[in-house]
């Protein structure tokens, strides 16, 4: 059987914020990382995960398993090298996004497949929004036009190559993809599917994750 889709489970972040590994944490029986890469075995044809170095993790469900490096993007070029030659599409997902659903990757995965380039999950943005600078409010900003955006991101395995051929300087792999002219699609994303950032964002996955009857 061909593999023609893959995702790299990006997990080599060592939680700085959140004060140690919050991909290793408990939610119910199993971690984080487990959750998410159960998640994305699910839907995709190979599934790759990028640990922390000098980390031991046990035993994973994921294809191939390799050391991240020093940034994002150099975990990300980490998991594109053992990427196999005939995948046609890359989803680049966060671990710490453990409630991502498997609708929300196959929608991801449905537009790659019907041509797509690029498409992130996006949610809107409910505040009003103002450019503060120092002190100051320097403007008030349309947020009709804003964004939040998400994990998993899709792409054409050839456009995110290229766009990781070279150096990279972007926050999110949209971004390294838009740098080399490519128009990014945006769908729509989760509320629930929010990235893990300090012990409290744990606590309301567990929550969930308890609502859900998972465990």
């Amino acid at each position: 059987m061909s593999i023609r889709s893959a995702a790299i489970v990006v997990s080599a972040g060592k939680g700085v914020r959140f004060g140690g590994l919050k991909q290793l944490e408990p939610i119910g029986d199993h971690r984080v990382i487990d959750v998410t890469l159960a998640v994305a075995r699910k839907c995709v044809d190979y599934v790759i995960c990028v640990k922390v170095p000098g980390t031991d993790f046990g035993e994973l469900s994921a294809d191939v398993v390799v050391d991240g490096g020093e940034s994002r993007s150099d975990s990300v070029r980490a998991g594109l090298a053992v990427v196999p030659h005939d995948v046609k599409w890359i989803l680049v997902h966060d671990a710490a996004r453990p409630l991502a659903s498997i609708g929300l990757f196959e929608r991801i995965l449905g537009r790659l497949e019907d041509g797509a380039p690029a498409v992130i999950p996006v949610i809107g943005i409910t505040d009003t929004v103002k450019e503060v600078v120092g002190n100051k409010v320097v403007a008030t900003l349309d947020r009709s036009t804003l964004f939040r955006v998400q994990t998993p991101q899709g792409f054409q395995k050839a456009i995110l190559q290229l766009a990781y051929d070279g150096p990279v300087d972007a926050t999110d792999d949209s971004q390294a993809v838009e740098q080399i002219g490519v128009i990014v699609e945006a769908i729509l994303g989760d509320e629930n599917n929010f990235k893990i950032t300090t012990s409290s964002d744990l606590e309301r996955v567990r929550e969930l994750m308890r609502d859900r009857g998972n465990s």
